[in-house]
């Protein structure tokens, strides 16, 4: 692992551009994905929306792709470490799995939590582990490099 993260003018506009793809998604998002809960979370409805489960998964596993390479993208350019992309890699894959599993759970009760389906769905739709990911990572490289540093 490098020691020090060092942003150059290019690689700052990279991940601009990157960072405006990702808000394009969010921008988008009602022509690219079939996503019947973002009008229903919208309109604060208590009655769950008729939606395709197969079209669903689809739309909700396409956005999460989508999220995920931008953010890898980003997360490579701040760090410029495969290793870390590779960490990465297989935790946005179990996430996504986890998160699709408790999802459908949560969806397949006779009593939905809508709490719960948000929040769940929240994680799928949006970059949220790229959030998480910038600082951990940024953390573990500077206590990393003051261990070996003696400070």
């Amino acid at each position: 692992m490098q020691k020090k993260i060092k942003l150059n003018a290019g690689t700052i506009a990279a991940i601009m551009v990157l960072l405006v793809l990702i808000i394009l998604v969010r921008v988008f998002q009602e022509q690219l994905f079939y996503d019947p809960f973002l009008a229903f979370f919208r309109a604060e409805s208590k009655e769950l929306p008729l939606y395709d489960n197969l079209k669903l998964f689809g739309g909700l596993a396409f956005r999460y792709l989508l999220n995920t390479v931008l953010s890898l993208a980003i997360i490579y350019l701040v760090f410029k470490d495969k290793a870390i992309i590779k960490i990465c890699t297989v935790l946005y894959i179990l996430f996504f799995i986890a998160l699709v599993a408790a999802f459908y759970i949560v969806l397949s009760t006779d009593e939905v939590d809508m709490l719960l389906l948000f929040y769940i769905r929240r994680f799928l739709i949006q970059p949220l582990f790229l959030i998480l990911f910038i600082p951990a990572f940024y953390y573990q490289k500077k206590v990393r490099s003051e261990n070996f540093s003696g400070k």
